[in-house]
């Protein structure tokens, strides 16, 4: 453990603000002399006791509740020490105030301090040092994050079950299966192949096809709970006046963007995140993507062309009533001309395996003509963002098209690094395969795959981890968390 572990750590650990109730916790390997200073007498373990907070003088700060949590029976598996009271900031600064100079108090006894200097904890702290102290996994830590940050009812539901360790069971039971694996590899190396040969009596190949099918079943699920956590950046792209802050004011369902009949109206994004099913979309409007006619608009569409390429999908909007060659024969000859250049353009600039969507917009004006080739299953979308016409086709064409097909109590929340440790599992588990298959195995190669790989499933739970990672993770808690 590191140092400033030994150090016990005390914060304001409810939101800043006023509030009903604010909650200021201690944990340490000893609060006593905390409680004794506070509370003028000891709690009994884990019941909340209504009792007046008082200051160095014996003045009373606040009444409220006191609850301490022994070790290793709390969060933090140390000392916990919380003290809930009137929720408002001056009172809680007073008693963290009180708390920090109580633990720099000395023992009249010894003269030496009744505990090392108490501090204010750093941001995540306390989850951390439940980390260290074993009382969660690593993938555990972070659910309990998403948890709190989670933008949806699913998304929440989600980040339960891997706080709860659904998530790292799944990982866990990998991991008994690879350690078996590498156990029989690692005998076979021992031993003469003459002999015994391990590796086939055991059904290794089949143990590893067995291994691999789940592990794509854990992936599948990890790559939902990644799209629930991240959400879905949705960019709605298109020429001016073809609809586009309707149709974000249409799924978003309030009057968000200015709408009006003058081409070129939205100069910069709007953003609005919506969710589908549970699952979080940042839905972006841009400005209209055409020759910018001044300054204002020409950074606009500078603007535009930026979160398009930085987009998880794109909503490609046509006007149907400007391609009507029969109603409009020498304008609809021009926009046909400029859709398809930026069609060309945004293929150009978007990595290859980020979906387009063609959206035809304002079908409640379109003619007849217009209509016929764009029936269901025709290819793109047929909406009217104005009346509302197809808008649930085309929430339901984004959630596939970004691979959303978890039912979603069956997702645990997890993040993108969990996705790539995943990944880096899979390739090395398809190379131990591949020496598994051949006619000499070069089982030193393949028990290296093996190891490998187990360390990458390490990776999410935290048996394996750098503590650069550890600190990435847990300065982004809030303090007192």
């Amino acid at each position: 453990m590191l140092t400033r572990h030994h150090h016990p750590i005390a914060a304001i650990a409810t939101a800043p603000g006023r509030g009903a109730v604010g909650i200021v916790r201690v944990s340490g390997q000893n609060v006593a002399p905390i409680i004794a200073a506070l509370c003028g007498r000891p709690l009994a373990a884990r019941q909340a006791t209504y009792l007046p907070f008082r200051d160095a003088t014996g003045q009373v700060i606040d009444q409220g509740l006191a609850i301490h949590f022994p070790a290793p029976h709390s969060y933090t598996g140390e000392d916990v020490l919380e003290l809930q009271a009137h929720g408002g900031p001056v009172v809680l600064q007073l008693l963290l105030a009180r708390c920090l100079q109580a633990g720099a108090a000395l023992n009249p006894a010894t003269g030496q301090p009744w505990l090392p200097q108490l501090r204010v904890a750093q941001p995540g702290e306390f989850t951390e040092r439940a980390f260290l102290n074993d009382k969660i996994d690593l993938a555990q830590a972070e659910a309990i994050a998403d948890l709190i940050d989670a933008s949806t009812e699913t998304a929440a539901r989600s980040a339960a079950r891997s706080m709860s360790g659904e998530f790292s069971h799944e990982v866990n039971a990998l991991l008994a299966q690879l350690i078996h694996l590498r156990m029989l590899v690692e005998a076979t190396l021992d031993f003469p192949e003459e002999d015994i040969d391990f590796l086939q009596q055991a059904d290794a190949q089949g143990q590893l096809m067995r291994l691999q099918a789940t592990l794509a079943g854990v992936m599948r699920r990890a790559s939902q709970g990644a799209i629930l956590r991240e959400g879905i950046k949705v960019v709605i792209a298109g020429q001016p006046n073809a609809g586009k802050s309707s149709l974000l004011n249409a799924l978003a369902g309030a009057e968000l963007a200015i709408v009006t009949p003058i081409a070129g109206t939205t100069r910069d994004k709007v953003s609005q995140l919506i969710q589908i099913e549970g699952v979080p979309l940042h839905v972006v409007d841009t400005a209209g993507l055409r020759e910018a006619l001044d300054e204002v608009e020409k950074i606009g569409v500078e603007r535009a062309w930026a979160e398009i390429e930085s987009a998880d999908a794109v909503l490609f909007l046509h006007d149907l009533t400007r391609h009507d060659a029969l109603a409009n024969p020498h304008d609809a000859i021009n926009y046909i001309a400029d859709d398809a250049r930026i069609a060309r353009a945004i293929a150009l600039k978007l990595p290859q395996n980020t979906p387009v969507i063609e959206v035809w917009n304002k079908s409640d004006r379109a003619s007849p003509a217009m209509l016929d080739p764009l029936k269901p299953g025709a290819g793109g979308v047929l909406i009217s963002a104005k009346t509302g016409a197809g808008l649930e086709l085309l929430r339901q064409q984004l959630l596939r098209v970004v691979g959303w097909q978890a039912a979603p109590e069956g997702v645990f929340m997890a993040r993108e690094r969990h996705v790539q440790a995943l990944r880096r599992v899979e390739a090395q588990l398809a190379t131990a395969a591949s020496q598994l298959q051949a006619a000499r195995p070069a089982l030193d190669l393949l028990a290296e795959d093996l190891r490998q790989a187990q360390l990458h499933l390490g990776e999410i739970t935290g048996e394996f981890s750098s503590d650069d990672l550890l600190g990435e993770i847990f300065s982004r808690f809030c303090i007192g968390k």
